[in-house]
């Protein structure tokens, strides 16, 4: 089978994961496999160094010291390297690094984050490795990820398939809690979304029954806060003409509503906290809320915080507005308010995604490695991915395979870092041919 036809196929079977005849790998490819290999001990000390410096979404200074550390390993590899100021919107910043080629294959972004969600308060700050296990904060969401794509470019780069390859690396250093406001913290990623050609995220690696499974759809997350009134007074007048059902009614009212009216394949709504009385309150950034009352009296008002998770826009705006259809119904004596939050956009499954991930699956095919599924994005959470899936084609979940992220013993498995960092320099490399 020719090089040609290897790239044809890959872009063919648009819909199915099911991959070609499987070709032998070229003189090339079979130098990226040892070059990675050779290359493990420099990308594991890189994982140790990354993990063992605090990066949590609220530590500017440690977040700016593994950007730094990411730059150093870009740079020699001939990218420029640029550091993006987030501090106006309470965060860090961003690394963007910018390989320039020859213009005549797709260009690349690849997508990562500086991040975790331990913070320096946090018990879980260290590096601890057990064979081919690892534990550390952040070490698979996300720098597990940030390594691998290291490890591909220096592979890349050692053998001379870099040189005219059109790249840019995006590592976002809120993605855990973005900065304020939305628009302003992904300026750049959603402007380099839209230079790109094909974006590559390396979030975690899912492996179930001993499968690897690639992403090519992200549910979105919108948050909301809702907001119930009532006429309070003595609880002997409840339910009465003159004093109606108070806020806590109203609220469950809607609440239960949503519960039973909302839910569709691929949609989720949760209420994550929720405060009623008389008076009820939330602090400021909605996470606390307090609230007096006693059990002869009828609420006053009533608030509740969640989210709803969506897989398309089409899918998100109908939920939105039923929603406020069901809100707008109120109980007698009673008024009630619902606000949406953007957060992360969905990133739909689309022909593109998929053609990705088929192309993937032809890489697979011909380095002797596993077919990838494609996972239910029901079962993943959301991802900066999600911020270019309307101008680009993605594949996501190209990190590392572990489990517990954003707990204590956040773990990583090792031999999964050169398998990842394998696959994604062949599929660069052949994309970065592929004419635009």
């Amino acid at each position: 089978m020719t090089r040609f036809h290897t790239l044809a196929c890959g872009l063919l079977l648009a819909l199915s994961a099911a991959p070609c005849l499987a070709a032998t790998p070229s003189a090339t490819e079979q130098r990226l496999r040892d070059s990675i290999q050779a290359d493990q001990p420099h990308a594991i000390a890189l994982l140790e160094r990354l993990v063992n410096q605090n990066s949590g979404s609220l530590n500017i200074a440690g977040v700016t010291a593994v950007g730094e550390m990411v730059r150093a390993e870009l740079e020699p590899l001939g990218f420029d390297v640029q550091w993006i100021d987030m501090r106006a919107t309470g965060r860090a910043g961003h690394l963007v690094a910018t390989h320039t080629g020859k213009g005549r294959g797709k260009r690349l972004l690849l997508i990562g984050h500086l991040d975790t969600v331990f913070e320096p308060d946090s018990t879980f700050q260290r590096f601890v490795r057990n064979g081919d296990n690892a534990t550390g904060p952040g070490i698979g969401d996300d720098k597990g990820g940030v390594v691998i794509i290291v490890s591909a470019l220096r592979a890349m780069h050692a053998t001379g398939t870099l040189r005219d390859a059109d790249i840019k690396v995006v590592l976002t250093g809120d993605e855990e809690s973005a900065g304020t406001p939305l628009d302003a913290a992904r300026a750049n990623l959603v402007a380099a979304g839209k230079w790109a050609d094909v974006a590559l995220e390396y979030e975690g690696l899912i492996v179930d029954g001993g499968q690897d499974f690639a992403t090519v759809a992200r549910r979105g997350v919108t948050d909301w806060e809702m907001t119930t009134t009532g006429m309070t007074g003595h609880s002997s007048g409840v339910f009465g003409d003159g004093l109606g059902y108070g806020a806590n009614y109203e609220l469950v009212r809607i609440l239960d509503t949503f519960r039973r009216e909302l839910p569709e394949p691929n949609v989720t709504f949760n209420v994550g906290l929720m405060v009623g009385g008389t008076p009820a309150t939330l602090d400021a950034g909605g996470a606390r809320g307090s609230a007096s009352g006693k059990t002869n009296i009828i609420a006053e008002r009533a608030v509740a915080r969640g989210d709803l998770r969506t897989l398309t826009p089409e899918q998100e705006a109908r939920a939105r507005t039923r929603m406020q259809a069901i809100v707008a119904q109120h109980l007698p004596k009673t008024g009630a308010s619902l606000v949406f939050e953007d957060s992360y956009p969905p990133m739909a499954p689309t022909d593109g995604n998929r053609a990705l991930l088929a192309m993937l699956n032809q890489v697979n095919a011909d380095l002797g490695l596993p077919a990838m599924g494609e996972w239910d994005p029901a079962k993943r959470g959301a991802a900066d991915s999600s911020f270019v899936a309307a101008d680009v084609d993605v594949l996501a979940g190209l990190g590392a395979a572990g489990s517990g992220s954003h707990a204590e013993g956040e773990s990583v498995d090792l031999t999964s870092i050169p398998r990842q960092a394998l696959r994604s320099a062949v599929l660069i490399d052949r994309l970065s041919r592929t004419p635009r």
